[in-house]
């Protein structure tokens, strides 16, 4: 591995952040009254404390070479409640050793009318790819990964309105952006 013979590709399933500064209060993460903090989150991105990149994001990995992500398409950009949207991404390995990489989607909901995360992983494919080599990736999202818990309908609810898609190699390394609209 020191020396390129083997290409990692592990990702992280928790975020480093550099310092305990960079997280909001203890008292502070009460999201049932609408607290600052959550506001913060949702006018900025980010927590209220933070005030740079964490060390290391949620999905970071290290590779021995490069990928570029190209042609996004999602068939349809407008979806109903109850349907499913197909996102399709091709990869292509720009470096001169093969690897893995791990294509990750994330969803994030423009015009939520409650507190919800910044944004939300939805899937991940893992490829492997020789130098020069291109492969078309194929995530599957229904709807219903788009509902989010309402306390006084006291049920999963899709509403209507606007989702970016993002795909990339980690939560800050977004390659590619889309809109989806929910009618």
């Amino acid at each position: 591995m020191l020396f390129g013979d083997y290409n990692p590709a592990g990702r992280l399933p928790l975020t480093f952040y550099r310092s305990v500064e960079q997280l909001p209060p203890f008292d502070d993460y009460d999201i049932r009254h609408g607290r600052t903090y959550m506001a913060e989150i949702r006018k900025s991105g980010s927590y209220s404390c933070e005030k740079e990149e964490p060390l290391y994001p949620f999905g970071y990995g290290l590779s021995y070479t490069r990928f570029r992500y190209a042609k996004l398409k999602t068939s349809p950009t407008r979806v109903s409640q109850d349907s499913t949207v197909t996102i399709h991404v091709e990869i292509k390995n720009t470096g001169d050793r093969p690897g893995e990489e791990v294509a990750q989607l994330y969803i994030r909901d423009l015009q939520a009318p409650v507190s919800r995360p910044v944004k939300r992983l939805k899937g991940f494919r893992r490829l492997m790819l020789q130098p020069g080599e291109s492969r078309r990736v194929t995530f599957t999202l229904p709807a219903a990964e788009l509902a989010y818990w309402d306390r006084s309908k006291k049920a999963f609810v899709v509403e209507p309105g606007r989702f970016e898609i993002q795909i990339g190699s980690s939560s800050s390394d977004i390659r590619l952006t889309g809109i989806l609209k929910v009618i």
